[in-house]
């Protein structure tokens, strides 16, 4: 059914990375989920009434909610496909995270309103008639759900979405919420003893747990959260591929949606060579990035001396001294400027998140290490902070 609607509809072999592809991707999931939700719920909710069963209703009343969902995430897509602006030169790719967050927040809605109807019914119990009818809507819905729930993360994972993934996951709940309803119709008709209304109150607090680490997951893109260390690294490697590329560092990677990455980072190449040839080959990498993988990225060149022995080693003995003070600092872009009583040894440290040192403190520390060293030395170091993962 997957592969027939995304050929209808998407076209096959369409590319997953194109954002107008991704948009059609993200249209037909909503639309397709609108409608199988719109039907379970008009299905479940006839029965659940007839029945007299609260958490037959709320189930119902789940799936119109999933359905106002995929409303949102509908928008989401829509709205993320607007093309930059003069007000949004990044474009509006940041929409589909608010949709992904507006479903999360739906998610744990549902969930307090079921728990608050159960306890209801825990409190005012009520005869509940579950029969055949009761049975066969709750086993259809969760033969249907288990459909959306693959549905929705294949196509997530094709595309990269966030909101689809919640989508997903909102579709294996409702799947253990029909799950649960229909073992407490079955133990209740076998005991006598009506367990709709804790059925009802175990499922709403499965669902606001879960809605909860949705809006966690939902939140992070859009506070700025840490790249794949996978991905650091692989354009890490890429950069270091190039000839003449001696070392990278200040990589920063900036999430405006997804497809709308941009990143900065800085080169070390010999202070010796040819500042124009090696002009060019960072706009090739740059160039490379972009038609390659759409990344768009902005590189900066550090010279370095190369033909200096001294200076050279003492780049190579503080890179490990530093170490020992925390194996995940760095240093990066040092020179040496002599003078008549002293030697001004100008560098950058890398200063990992969680290192228990303030920048002053680590400041002091690597140039008690340096002056142990080289008692001439007086260290002018800048302490940078790490923004793409804990070692860099």
């Amino acid at each position: 059914m997957t592969q027939l609607l995304m050929r209808l509809f998407v076209g096959e072999g369409a590319d997953m990375a194109d954002a107008r592809v991704r948009t059609r991707v993200g249209l037909v999931a909503s639309v397709t989920c609108i409608v199988c939700n719109v039907a379970l719920c008009v299905a479940k909710g006839v029965v659940g009434l007839l029945a007299g069963s609260v958490s037959v209703v709320a189930d119902a009343v789940n799936n119109l909610s999933d359905a106002s969902s995929n409303v949102v995430s509908l928008l989401g897509f829509k709205l993320a496909s607007r093309p930059a602006d003069a007000e949004h030169p990044y474009g509006h790719g940041r929409y589909e995270y608010l949709a992904g967050l507006v479903v999360a927040v739906l998610v744990c809605a549902i969930g307090i309103n079921l728990v608050l109807s159960s306890v209801d019914k825990i409190v005012h119990p009520e005869p509940t008639d579950f029969g055949p009818a009761v049975a066969v809507a709750l086993v259809a819905s969760m033969l249907v759900k288990l459909w959306m729930s693959a549905f929705n993360r294949r196509l997530g994972r094709a595309i990269a979405s966030e909101t689809l993934e919640a989508t997903a996951i909102d579709s294996r709940n409702d799947v253990i919420s029909s799950a649960a309803v229909l073992a407490s119709a079955v133990v209740s008709q076998l005991t006598n003893f009506d367990l709709d209304g804790w059925a009802g109150l175990a499922v709403g607090g499965f669902i606001c747990w879960s809605g909860i680490e949705l809006v966690r997951e939902a939140v992070s893109p859009l506070l700025g959260r840490v790249p794949d260390p996978a991905y650091v690294e692989h354009i890490r490697s890429k950069i270091m591929s190039y000839p003449g590329v001696l070392g990278t560092h200040d990589l920063m990677v900036h999430d405006y949606g997804p497809g709308r990455q941009f990143a900065s980072a800085h080169v070390e190449m010999a202070a010796e060579g040819n500042a124009l040839e090696q002009h060019d080959l960072l706009d090739n990498i740059e160039q490379d990035f972009l038609t390659g993988e759409g990344l768009v990225m902005t590189l900066h060149y550090d010279p370095i001396v190369t033909n200096d022995p001294e200076v050279r080693d003492m780049r190579h003995w503080i890179d490990l001294a530093v170490k020992g003070i925390d194996p995940r600092l760095s240093i990066h872009d040092l020179r040496c400027v002599p003078g008549p009583t002293h030697t001004n040894v100008i560098f950058d440290c890398v200063r990992p998140v969680g290192c228990p040192l303030s920048a002053a403190e680590l400041r002091e520390r690597v140039s008690e290490l340096v002056r142990e060293r080289y008692p001439r030395a007086v260290c002018k170091i800048t302490v940078d902070e790490s923004y793409v993962s804990p070692r860099q």
